[in-house]
């Protein structure tokens, strides 16, 4: 009866929205455009939930009620799930990557890293350096 499409946009919006603002960290000397990104994605998700639920309706696929039942059922279930991974599951992190079956998978625990791609970048570039400054010593 509710439009999956309603209800898996809306879910994504919802969810996307809560990790947003509420799981990603937030640094204190942070510029202007690195928060202004949050509010412009924010409303781009919105905007293409509000798009896709509309189309149901206007291709006459779906009525009103059912995208509006997709809508409120994806952004329960969108609700649910991120209590359950932030209350639940996270605290479970640390421990399920000390697993063997996750060393062997590479599976790491980088929730507590703000910014995990300029971390990834700084220390790479690091390394990079290093490694390079080790090989030209060999060389001389």
């Amino acid at each position: 009866m509710p439009s999956s499409h309603s209800q898996f946009m809306w879910f994504f919006s919802v969810y996307s929205f809560l990790f947003l603002y509420l799981r990603m960290h937030q640094t204190n000397n942070a510029r202007f455009l690195d928060l202004l990104w949050r509010h412009v994605l924010s409303i781009c998700l919105v905007t293409v939930a509000l798009l896709v639920s509309y189309s149901r309706v206007y291709l006459l696929y779906h009525t009103w009620s059912q995208v509006l039942y997709g809508g409120v059922a994806g952004s329960i279930m969108a609700i649910a799930w991120f209590a359950f991974t932030q209350e639940i599951l996270t605290p479970l992190f640390p421990r399920i990557a000390a697993w063997p079956i996750s060393e062997f998978f590479l599976i790491r625990d980088t929730s507590l890293i703000p910014n995990i791609l300029w971390f990834e970048y700084t220390v790479t570039r690091a390394e990079a350096r290093n490694r390079q400054r080790k090989l030209g010593t060999k060389l001389q």
